[in-house]
C-alpha cells in the first residue's frame, strides 16, 4: 500500500460522454469507491440527447463543490473529445486518467497506477496502461483482454497500440505533450497517439498485466475487444486490406508535425519505417528489419512481414 503520511497528489479524471445514460451511474459510483481519494472529475459531454447531462448534474449536486466539472465537447467525435478535454485540463492536476462512460473501475485502479507513476521523476513523461477484464452489458465477466508480454516502446507503438485509453493514467509532463498536439493534427485515436508520442519523446510507458478496469462489451462500443484465435487471424487479414497502411500514413504525417519532440534514435526508427513502405522489395524488407518495429505476438509479426511484402504497411 502507498504511504498515507504524505498528501496524495491530485488526479484529474477526464471522462468523455455521449448518450451514456445506460451505464454512466455505475462508472461514477466506481470513482467514489476509489482507494485513491484525491481526485476531481472533468466531464466533456458531446451533445448528449438522453439523460446523461441530468445524471451528471445530479452527481454534481451530491458531491462536494469543485469535485465534478462539466464542459461541452467539440462535437467532432470521441477522439477529438478526449483531445479537447485533455487540452482543457492541462495544468490543473499532478496526474490525469482518461475514462470511458460505460466501464467500471476496480477500487484500486488509480492506486495501482500511482504506485508506478510516483516513482518516475516529474520531468519525465510517464504513461501507465494495462490489461482489462471484459464484461457483458450486465457486468458479467466474459474474458480478459490480450496479455501483451513484450516491452512497450516507440518501435511497437508505430504499428500497434497496447493500451486502451480507459486504462491510461499519466503525469503532468505527459499531459502537456499530448495537450500540445496541434489541433489540425489528425490522429487515429487519442490513446494510440499518447503511446506513440510519449514513447517517441523518450518518456516511460508501463503496461500492467493485472487488470483494474471492467471493460463493458456491447453493441454501442466504439472500440471493442476480441481475443479469440479467429479474431487474431481477422486482424492479420486486416493488414492486407490496407487498414494498417492508412493508419501508418496518418501517424507519419502527425509525427512530421511534431518530429522535434522525438529522440534522435526514434527519429531514425521513424525514417527507416517510412522507407520500408516504399521502394523495391529487398530494400523495403531491409529497412523494416533495420527499423526494429514489432508487434506483440509471433502471428502478428508474421502478418507484418507479409504486409510489408505486399505494400500494406
Amino acid at each position: 500500500m502507498l504511504t498515507t503520511e504524505l498528501p496524495q497528489p491530485k488526479i484529474a479524471i477526464l471522462l468523455c460522454t455521449h448518450n451514456g445514460e445506460a451505464f454512466l451511474r455505475e462508472q461514477l459510483d466506481s470513482f467514489v469507491a476509489q482507494t485513491w481519494k484525491n481526485w476531481v472529475l472533468i466531464v466533456s459531454d458531446d451533445n448528449s440527447s438522453d439523460d446523461t447531462r441530468n445524471i451528471l448534474l445530479y452527481y454534481q449536486r451530491r458531491w462536494a463543490p469543485g469535485r465534478l466539472r462539466i464542459v461541452s465537447g467539440p462535437a467532432r467525435g470521441f477522439v477529438e473529445n478526449f483531445m479537447s478535454v485533455t487540452r482543457y485540463a492541462e495544468g490543473l492536476a499532478a496526474f490525469y486518467a482518461w475514462s470511458d462512460q460505460d466501464d467500471i473501475w476496480h477500487a484500486d485502479k488509480l492506486e495501482r497506477a500511482m504506485r508506478w507513476l510516483q516513482d518516475i521523476p516529474a520531468s519525465t513523461p510517464a504513461l501507465y496502461c494495462g490489461r482489462t477484464q471484459l464484461v457483458s452489458p450486465e457486468n458479467r465477466q466474459i474474458g480478459m483482454s490480450t496479455l501483451f508480454k513484450k516491452s512497450p516502446s516507440f518501435a511497437n507503438a508505430l504499428i500497434q497500440n497496447i493500451g486502451g485509453g480507459n486504462t491510461m493514467v499519466f503525469n503532468r509532463e505527459a499531459c502537456r505533450i499530448v495537450a500540445e498536439t496541434s489541433i489540425d493534427t489528425a490522429v487515429v485515436s487519442h490513446d494510440w497517439w499518447a503511446y506513440i508520442i510519449i514513447s517517441g519523446c523518450g518518456g516511460q510507458v508501463y503496461y500492467d498485466p493485472v487488470p483494474s478496469v471492467r471493460y463493458r462489451q456491447h453493441r454501442d462500443n466504439l472500440i471493442g475487444e476480441n481475443t479469440s484465435w479467429g479474431a487474431r487471424f481477422l486482424r492479420v487479414r486486416e493488414l492486407f486490406k490496407g487498414r494498417l497502411k492508412g493508419w501508418s500514413q496518418i501517424h507519419i504525417q502527425a509525427l512530421s508535425k511534431h518530429q522535434e519532440r522525438l529522440t534522435a534514435e526514434n527519429v531514425r526508427t521513424l525514417e527507416l519505417f517510412a522507407s520500408a513502405r516504399q521502394g523495391w522489395l529487398p530494400m523495403r524488407l531491409l529497412q523494416l528489419i533495420r527499423s526494429n518495429v514489432y508487434r506483440q505476438t509471433s502471428l502478428d509479426n508474421v502478418g507484418l512481414a507479409l504486409a510489408a511484402i505486399f505494400r500494406k504497411i
